[in-house]
């Protein structure tokens, strides 16, 4: 484990000393910072229709490392992520939970590990970023819920320049999945056959004021599909607490060559929260309309309020009725405390000649130490509970520990 993490740190320890640094680039180190995030997780998949239970045990790494900029009117700076994954338990009968790669014969990789680098380059309001990327944004979210989280190569450019309005772009060509160390091209998910693309996005956010805001995103993988989102989130005092509306709005359909055949999905996906001191209840409707599911990016999220522990709840035609309830533990005097319950009810959806129905409850415990010499160390218990009649009924555990640590 040791050398493993050492040679990560070598590798970005010799990209910093034989990159040229230019004269009097006092922001580029001035400004720069560390963290090193450790992630010990383990986690249990129990198939409740007589399939083996997955479950397994690892231990991650995580060092970001992002310099500033260079000073001038072109300033510019260079960021690496080194990921690391350990192995701690797993066997063949139970591999293949998404924590670390498993090889041919049914056995988990030892270990993993993967090295991004990024050149950046500020222009006025304008940030360019070109190397590894680590997107989420409406139309393509990077995964993030195992060990490791799920990366993309490309470029993209962020301006700034007007007031109240964000404005964003890019190109992507290649992706990591959250348990690989291969660079391959997009594909959709559940995607099967051998061609894979490039993904092009452009979007914009518009805060109209302090209680409204306004996106809008385009988004296409090649040949494959095309997605357009359009949200609104508004927010209002209400009594002694406050209403957010999160309404969110999808427009999918094939592209180019349409490898993966028709896509016809438009999605409405909204969810309402009274917020009323350490308590927030949230009550939601999600519904798709067409012929097929809605399309996302292989092995990556969905920017949707159904994108559960387990389930998504995108199927052609599904309708999802959904619960949420969030307790900040502070409000009782134990800052860092927190807890979080939801439940999801989908149905009429089809999928391969069947009805889809399914519904998934999820809940999870989570705490970070505020204060003393465990500061930023945290611990999250999860459980998901979630029955289908289209996929296995599973009960989900997962269970957290993590440390986020401040290197300068």
């Amino acid at each position: 484990m040791q050398k493993l993490f050492v040679t990560s740190l070598v590798s970005c320890a010799s990209l910093a000393s034989t990159t040229t640094i230019p004269a009097h680039a006092d922001g580029f180190i001035a400004d720069s910072h560390g963290t090193l995030e450790l992630r010990n997780y383990y986690f249990n998949d129990g198939y409740r229709d007589g399939g083996e239970d997955r479950k397994e045990w690892a231990q991650g790494f995580l060092l970001d490392l992002q310099s500033g900029f260079t000073p001038g009117t072109i300033g510019v700076g260079l960021d690496a992520l080194a990921l690391v994954g350990l192995k701690l338990d797993s066997s063949p009968a139970h591999a293949d939970t998404g924590l670390i790669p498993v090889h041919d014969n049914g056995h988990a990789a030892d270990e993993f590990s993967t090295l991004g680098l990024t050149a950046k380059v500020r222009v006025g309001d304008a940030l360019i970023k070109s190397g590894t990327l680590l997107t989420r944004i409406p139309v393509l979210v990077y995964n993030d819920g195992r060990l490791l989280p799920q990366t993309f190569r490309g470029t993209q450019v962020e301006y700034t320049g007007i007031t109240d309005l964000y404005l964003h772009a890019g190109h992507l060509d290649k992706n990591k999945t959250r348990n690989s160390t291969d660079s391959v091209d997009m594909t959709p998910s559940g995607y099967r056959g051998n061609e894979g693309t490039d993904f092009d996005f452009a979007g914009a956010t518009y805060k109209a004021n302090s209680n409204l805001s306004l996106t809008g995103y385009f988004g296409e993988m090649r040949d494959f599909y095309r997605q357009g989102f359009l949200g609104i989130v508004h927010k209002w005092q209400l009594g002694s607490g406050s209403v957010t509306s999160d309404l969110r709005y999808f427009d999918s359909a094939d592209a180019g060559r349409a490898y993966n055949g028709k896509v016809d999905a438009d999605m409405l996906s909204s969810l309402f929260t009274y917020r009323l001191g350490g308590h927030a209840l949230g009550l939601g409707y999600q519904k798709l309309f067409g012929d097929t599911a809605l399309p996302y990016v292989n092995g990556g999220s969905v920017y949707s309020f159904s994108n559960a522990s387990v389930g998504k709840f995108i199927q052609a035609g599904e309708k999802t009725w959904m619960a949420r309830y969030d307790y900040d533990f502070a409000a009782l005097g134990l800052p860092g405390l927190t807890l979080m319950t939801r439940y999801y009810k989908g149905e009429q959806g089809a999928y391969k000649g069947i009805e889809a129905r399914e519904h998934e409850t999820n809940t999870s415990l989570k705490y970070v130490v505020q204060s003393g010499r465990f500061k930023g160390v945290g611990t999250q218990l999860s459980h998901a509970i979630s029955r289908s009649t289209y996929s296995d009924d599973r009960d989900n555990y997962r269970i957290y520990l993590t440390y986020e640590i401040a290197l300068w």
